[in-house]
């Protein structure tokens, strides 16, 4: 239960569901480019899509095991896919990570939600004059929450 929810919360509002989308087109299309690019040279082992798929893959992990192209543009292609791919990879950990931990101070209308309850249970503690002002503070916030509802069908 509590994996799901944490699952839906990170599809839900953090850029990570975007950002993987992103990373896998960009793959595939700098994949694409890469094998375009080293198609046709007999001496380079990117011959098929799949290859070029798998040299995506490896050369995005800057695990070193990638067959380096031989024509300038799928290198400058590669060189390419390897920065933007990084750097979409550890921006989306990061915004991701950072979306889902700053997400409860994003919040105004509970903290606004638990000043009343404070307010509320203190009711004894006022004064007249502190009273008139809560008493203010409310009526503004029931005129708003009346213009809320005449806006919405």
């Amino acid at each position: 239960m509590h994996m799901q929810r944490f699952l839906n919360d990170i599809s839900v509002h953090t850029p990570f569901t975007r950002m993987v989308l992103l990373l896998v087109i960009l793959w595939m299309i700098f994949s694409a480019a890469l094998y375009l690019a080293e198609r046709g040279i007999e001496t380079s082992s990117i011959d098929t899509y799949d290859k070029a798929l798998y040299w995506g893959i490896a050369a995005f992990s800057t695990a070193g095991i990638a067959d380096t192209p031989i024509s300038g543009m799928a290198r400058l292609v590669g060189g390419l896919w390897i920065v933007i791919g990084s750097v979409l990879f550890f921006g989306t950990i990061v915004a991701t990570v950072t979306t889902y931990f700053m997400r409860p101070l994003q919040r105004p209308h509970k903290q606004i939600i638990d000043t009343i309850e404070y307010n509320l249970e203190q009711l004894d503690d006022l004064d007249l004059t502190e009273l008139e002002l809560l008493k203010g503070t409310v009526d503004t916030l029931i005129a708003q929450v009346e213009s809320l509802k005449k806006k919405k069908p």
